[in-house]
């Protein structure tokens, strides 16, 4: 069995800053760190490798990602882990990507690896929330997809059993191979680099590839071959003033509506 985990960079602090002319996050590295997301879809990943390989069987764990040069560190930590294999996309090309410029690149990567027989990813990235990426890539790739996955009970050669939870409650659900499931937070934790592989993540070779490398269409990816942009971004400002409501029941159910009105002006 051949798994691709789609792992993204993320800030690793609570400050955010934009880009003035692209209106985008400027990704300089320095403090990032594996989307807390996609840390728990390479933790489920690694433990299906697992079970695979304890019961004889070859499985493995190939961690994809699009992004800056620095990430190369992150996959290093991911192969540190358990992970065989690293793939970067990293080009000024991709830069100001949306979730489907972002889709394409990916696809793209994937192409080069060979079609795997599962591709996780983190439910949605906590510096964007817009949980997309799953759903269009299983979309680009033209396999099924499973959402919002909090248990896998089962991994067959043809299928996987997965718990999903949606706003309808959770269900189980039989999905067939090659699919793309997208986990949620609370599912498991990522496991800690033992010492051996440490060492084996820092002789591991990262494939790094450029636009032009991974086939990618120029007028797909990066801001040219994103439909949606980000037109401005801005830190609201906080209004620290409260409204006293006296009385009995009637008199602050009264100011209370007085209170809605004005806001609604």
């Amino acid at each position: 069995m051949n798994i691709v985990v789609c792992v993204k960079a993320v800030l690793g602090s609570t400050e955010v800053k934009m880009d003035p002319k692209t209106h985008t996050i400027i990704r300089d590295g320095g403090e990032a760190v594996i989307n807390p997301f996609d840390a728990v879809a390479l933790e489920v990943a690694l433990r299906i490798k697992d079970e695979r390989r304890s019961a004889g069987e070859a499985c493995t764990v190939t961690v994809l990602s699009m992004g800056i040069p620095v990430t190369e560190k992150l996959l290093r930590d991911c192969i540190a882990r358990g992970a065989d294999a690293g793939l970067l996309l990293s080009d000024r090309a991709f830069a100001g990507a949306d979730t489907l410029a972002t889709t394409y690149a990916l696809s793209c990567g994937i192409a080069r690896l060979g079609v795997p027989d599962l591709v996780l990813c983190g439910k949605m990235a906590v510096d964007g929330d817009t949980a997309q990426i799953g759903p269009e890539l299983a979309g680009a790739l033209g396999i099924p997809c499973a959402v919002g996955v909090t248990g896998l009970p089962a991994v067959t050669d043809g299928t996987v059993t997965v718990r999903r939870e949606s706003d309808a409650g959770v269900a189980t659900v039989d999905v067939p191979l090659p699919a793309v499931l997208t986990v949620a937070k609370d599912v498991a934790e990522l496991r800690m680099a033992s010492i051996a592989g440490i060492l084996a993540a820092e002789d591991a070779e990262i494939s790094v590839l450029s636009a032009e490398a991974a086939g990618a269409d120029a007028a797909r990816i990066g801001l040219a071959g994103s439909p949606t942009q980000v037109v401005r971004s801005f830190v609201p400002e906080g209004d620290a003033r409260g409204v006293e409501i006296t009385g009995d029941a009637a008199a602050q159910a009264e100011q209370v509506v007085e209170v809605m009105r004005g806001m609604a002006l």
